[in-house]
């Protein structure tokens, strides 16, 4: 079986510029790629899980966001490292269009693209670790049964208030929690 650390986007690997609906939007957080570059010499799958209710919500398309993604792993790539694969989840129970407005088992906190990756990629989620800024970020790895990692990066200062309680690595960005799972393995 493999291991994988899964990373939210928004917040952890790129800014968080609210409903990114443009690839010239994307601007990543220092030494974010370094730190995926180091996952993959480590055998870690890297698989990126965000919850997109910009698409629910009628801000961008489905296919807008897969150009997003494309252009995110281009970029990614031309620094010598790689995402395994990146899963969205387009849905928003509250709020926006058919077909998107409706529950769902991908949203974050739900564990549902954890699960679905770990499917794909023959992952042991126990060896896992799920790494995010958000409670929604560390509540799906919690629900999936990986380990977890609050960076501070993005909305992490104010989401480790809703942290309480919770057991989770904190970190203040993507560079040094990776760092921290690499010594703790």
């Amino acid at each position: 079986m493999n291991k994988a650390v899964f990373l939210d986007r928004d917040g952890t690997i790129i800014e968080d510029v609210g409903y990114l609906s443009n690839p010239q939007q994307i601007e990543f957080i220092p030494q974010s790629i370094e730190a995926i570059k180091l996952l993959n010499e480590a055998g870690y799958k890297v698989i990126v899980v965000t919850n997109q209710a910009g698409v629910a919500r009628g801000y961008f398309t489905e296919d807008m966001l897969q150009t997003i993604d494309k252009t995110l792993q281009k970029q990614i790539l031309r620094k010598g490292a790689y995402v395994d694969r990146i899963y969205y989840c387009p849905h928003h129970a509250d709020h926006g269009i058919y077909p998107y407005n409706r529950e769902c088992d991908c949203r974050k906190p739900n564990p549902g693209m954890l699960k679905k990756a770990a499917k794909d990629f023959d992952i042991d989620l126990s060896q896992s670790f799920m790494i995010g800024d958000k409670a929604s970020d560390i509540g799906a790895g919690q629900n999936a049964g990986t380990k977890t990692i609050l960076v501070l990066s993005g909305r992490g200062e104010v989401e480790q208030e809703r942290m309480t309680g919770k057991e989770t690595h904190i970190a203040r960005n993507l560079l040094e929690a990776v760092n921290w799972l690499l010594k703790a393995r």
